[in-house]
């Protein structure tokens, strides 16, 4: 589902508030994610399989790199915890520990 969202915040060139004026949904029946319910208050019409497809790379690197971002996010710590890694081991082995983490978990 995560593709089809970003697909359509990128078609709309905004973020989307789902399931307002835009309902996806996984369908169980093998239809595959889709959207249920697209309004006419949204700026534009709702767009085609076709349209979608043109923003699949873009889409698949936006929610590549959130995953990653969560990932590292997770690895960092709390920001007390990064404090307190600056404390205990000093800012330098800080830097070092999370530019490996950065190095390990890549964006694309």
């Amino acid at each position: 589902m995560a593709h089809l969202t970003t697909k359509i915040e990128l078609y709309l060139d905004r973020k989307v508030e789902f399931n307002k004026d835009i309902v996806v949904q996984d369908d169980a029946d093998g239809r595959g994610t889709y959207i249920a319910r697209w309004d006419d208050s949204v700026e534009k019409p709702q767009p085609t399989e076709e349209q979608l497809n043109v923003f699949e790379v873009e889409a698949t690197r936006i929610v590549n790199n959130n995953s990653v971002i969560l990932r590292r996010k997770e690895l960092y710590g709390t920001p007390e915890n990064q404090i307190e890694n600056i404390i205990e081991n000093g800012l330098d082995a800080e830097t070092t520990r999370v530019n490996q983490i950065k190095s390990d978990n890549p964006k694309s």
